[in-house]
C-alpha cells in the first residue's frame, strides 16, 4: 500500500475564535500544499518522530512516512490541521469528510496538545475551489458562497512565530460571550458585502480580537499601519492569534506589490499510488 494524501494550507476570511463556541467562520483553501506519503512496510516505522507519533495514534501499521510541504509553521494557516488531516486520510483512505475531521482534531488535541475546534479542518476538507465555505459549528453544516472577483487578499507576515500548544487563549473570559456573537453577526454581513464593507468588518474582527485578548501589542500596531496604507480596504490578524499571517483585502493586486494574491483551491485529497 502506498497512499499519498495532498492538503491545502487554509486563509479565514472572518470568524475567528468562534468554532469552540458553536459560532460562523467563512473560510477558504488555498495553494499552499503539504503532502504526505505513506508506504506500508513488512515491520517498523521509518519517519521523523512526530509523523511516528501521529501515526500511531490513529493505529497506523507498519510504514515508512515521508512529508513535504510549503505551508508555513507556525503562521496561521493551519500547518498542523494540515498534518493531522494528511495523517488520518493516508490512515484510513477516503472516509466521511467530517470524521477526518474529528479525528484529525483529535489527535492534534491530544497528540500535538493543541486546544484547537473545527475550523481549520473543516475548512481544508469541505473547501471548493473560487468560493468560500460558511460553516456552523452549532451543526457543523456548510454552505457555498462564491468569492467575488473584486475581494483580493494578500497575506503579510508578522514575522512573530507562535506555537498554540504553549498558548492561553482566555476562553473564558467575559469578552468571548460579547466577540462570538458579534463576530457571527459579521460574517453574516460578509455574504453579500462589497469589499469596501467586507474591509470594515475585516477591521472590526481585528478590534475584538484584539479586546478578546488574542494578540499582541506588535501586531495590533502591524495591523493598524496596513490599514492605514494607501488602497487597503481591511486587515486583520488571522488565526489562533499571537503572532502569524495577517490577512489583508486590497483594492487591486499592484496594493502591496512585493506580495501575491492568495489564489483559491480545492479540498484535501488522498490518492493510492500504484
Amino acid at each position: 500500500m502506498h497512499r499519498r494524501a495532498t492538503v491545502p494550507a487554509r486563509v479565514n476570511i472572518i470568524g475567528e475564535h468562534t468554532d469552540y463556541e458553536g459560532g460562523l467562520a467563512l473560510p477558504f483553501a488555498i495553494d499552499d500544499y503539504l503532502v504526505l506519503d505513506v508506504i506500508e512496510r513488512e515491520n517498523g516505522l521509518l519517519g521523523e518522530q512526530h509523523l511516528v507519533k501521529l501515526w500511531c495514534a490513529v493505529g497506523g501499521g507498519p510504514a515508512e512516512l515521508t512529508i513535504s510541504s510549503s505551508i508555513p509553521i507556525g503562521k496561521g494557516m493551519a500547518s498542523s490541521a494540515a498534518l493531522c488531516l494528511a495523517i488520518v486520510l493516508c490512515a484510513k483512505g477516503n472516509i466521511d469528510p467530517l470524521e477526518a475531521c474529528k479525528e484529525a482534531q483529535r489527535i492534534e488535541n491530544e497528540v500535538l496538545k493543541t486546544p484547537c475546534g473545527l475550523l481549520d479542518q473543516m475548512a481544508i476538507m469541505f473547501a471548493k475551489k473560487g468560493c468560500a465555505t460558511l460553516i456552523d459549528f452549532s451543526d457543523n453544516s456548510i454552505e457555498y458562497s462564491v468569492i467575488p472577483e473584486t475581494w483580493i487578499f494578500k497575506l503579510v507576515d508578522s514575522k512573530i512565530h507562535r506555537i498554540l500548544a504553549n498558548t492561553d487563549y482566555n476562553k473564558d473570559s467575559e469578552y468571548i460571550h460579547k466577540h462570538v456573537p458579534k463576530e457571527n453577526e459579521r460574517v453574516k454581513y460578509a455574504l453579500s458585502a462589497s469589499a469596501r464593507k467586507l474591509g470594515e468588518l475585516m477591521n472590526q474582527s481585528h478590534d475584538s480580537l484584539s479586546k478578546l485578548g488574542v494578540s499582541l501589542t506588535e501586531i495590533d500596531e502591524q495591523v493598524k499601519s496596513l490599514q492605514e496604507t494607501n488602497g487597503v480596504l481591511g486587515a486583520r490578524m488571522m488565526g489562533g492569534g499571537f503572532g502569524g499571517m495577517i490577512l489583508v483585502l486590497v483594492e487591486n493586486s499592484e496594493v502591496l506589490p512585493e506580495l501575491p494574491v492568495v489564489v483559491s483551491s480545492g479540498p484535501a485529497l488522498v490518492e493510492e499510488i500504484n
